[in-house]
């Protein structure tokens, strides 16, 4: 055997060595102590270590049959020994791969198998998006928008299939409304019910605003929004807000406005871009850019909320959270809504106001129970009257009044005798003067 030879018969046994320290722990002492040089020192080593090496390849593959370990044994040569045991090695590793059987050893390999099972994992199945649609509370409208638009574009996607000429469809759009409508929401939906329909690869939704779009310098803006817009490839990009992106003398605005309609023609078979916004705000921004106006021309309005299903997104969210309200205590509730509604001045944040309604009062119910001892599960769940206001601001308030003087007092009671004016009268006189805003 020549130099060669022997060097690459060392470099095989010393991987076997890093790979079955175990088994193959002292091949490289016993055999090639001194033969390193690749002299060999004509001397045998204990035959003990060739026998046990044999034997460890026979225990692995269940194999009794000591004829091997003879072989080995009789050999002159320690090197030979070592290529009968290697070659014996080699024959059981065949065998144990055609039967499926994997090393235990921890590599890169494994750790990328392993990442494959965990992909594996079951997953609850999600909810189809037309039945998460129809679940939204109020919003008839919009859910038969919605459905009218995804069935379209599923059949044109269809006739396109099936080699039949298909009419363009922009499926672009701008969403108006207050805040609080469950624009984001509905824009989520259309996110996965176009990918249910192959119109998009992945259906994600990506939400941003002027902040997410515009950057300090001129030119960074292009490279920020080019970003954002890679990030919502395959799915939906929702811009909140737009209009904020057309300003007077808005170069930044501007250059967000240019990446953006490009990108919109670029990969207009796998990006949909939702614009949103407060109705008038969001008319002008459109008519503000001939290539805005070309690409927008579905729009969908958002329209506040009844009392009634504001009540319902109260209920919701209690029953979300494991609170029960009693039915007195939902009346007042109710009022509260009412009250808050109308003080808004048309700026009512709708579900995001009943939100921060229902923060306050399981607040408040927080502080009415935190120093109850034996305090049951029951008592966590109730909301009553006593916590539909916050005692600390009532009691500033109480001090305030204690403060007044006199000429009020006698103010206040002079009003006593005149006429007051009912709650309903105020919510008509609210929806008179805002009626024509609804309109539009």
């Amino acid at each position: 055997m020549d130099k060669r030879e022997r060097e690459k018969l060392e470099d095989v046994l010393n991987q076997i060595q890093n790979t079955q320290s175990g088994m193959l722990g002292g091949l490289y002492g016993d055999f090639f102590g001194s033969g390193s040089s690749g002299k060999s020192t004509g001397s045998r080593p204990n035959v003990t270590s060739g026998s046990s090496i044999n034997t460890s390849f026979n225990n692995l593959s269940g194999n009794t049959n000591s004829n091997t370990s003879n072989n080995i044994s009789n050999n002159a040569d320690p090197l030979l020994d070592a290529k009968n045991a290697l070659n014996e090695f080699n024959t059981k590793v065949n065998e144990a791969s055609a039967n499926g059987v994997r090393p235990a050893t921890k590599d890169k390999v494994s750790d990328s198998e392993e990442a494959d099972a965990k992909d594996e994992e079951p997953k609850e199945p999600e909810e189809d998006p037309m039945e998460t649609l129809d679940k939204l509370i109020g919003l008839d409208t919009i859910k038969s928008d919605v459905k009218e638009l995804t069935n379209f574009v599923k059949i044109q996607k269809t006739r396109k299939d099936a080699g039949l000429k298909s009419v363009p469809v922009s499926l672009h759009l701008v969403f108006t409304g207050n805040p609080g409508t469950g624009k984001t929401t509905v824009a989520r939906i259309i996110s996965k019910l176009y990918k249910n329909i192959g119109v998009l690869s992945k259906g994600q939704l990506v939400e941003t605003d002027r902040s997410g779009l515009v950057a300090g310098y001129v030119g960074q803006t292009a490279i920020k929004t080019q970003e954002l817009i890679k990030k919502a490839m395959g799915g939906v990009l929702f811009i909140d807000e737009a209009y904020a992106l057309s300003q007077k003398d808005d170069a930044f605005g501007q250059e967000a406005i240019d990446t953006i309609l490009k990108a919109m023609e670029d990969h207009r078979d796998d990006l949909v871009v939702i614009v949103a916004g407060y109705t008038e705000p969001m008319e002008k921004f459109i008519n503000s850019n001939p290539g805005l106006k070309s690409r927008f021309n579905k729009y969908i309005e958002f329209p506040d909320y009844t009392i009634d299903e504001l009540m319902e997104i109260f209920d919701m969210n209690c029953k979300k959270y494991d609170y029960v309200i009693e039915d007195d205590t939902k009346q007042h509730v109710k009022e509260l809504i009412s009250q808050r509604k109308l003080a808004s001045n048309g700026n009512f944040a709708n579900a995001r106001e009943i939100r921060n309604l229902f923060e306050e009062i399981i607040t408040n119910q927080a502080s009415r129970i935190a120093e109850i001892e034996d305090l049951k599960p029951e008592d966590m769940m109730k909301i009553t009257n006593d916590d539909l206001f916050d005692k600390a601001g009532d009691a500033d308030k109480t001090g305030d009044a204690d403060k007044t003087d006199d000429a009020d007092k006698t103010d206040d009671a002079d009003k006593k005798d005149e006429p007051a004016i009912s709650k309903s009268d105020d919510v008509n006189n609210d929806v008179n003067e805002n009626s024509e805003d609804y309109s539009k």
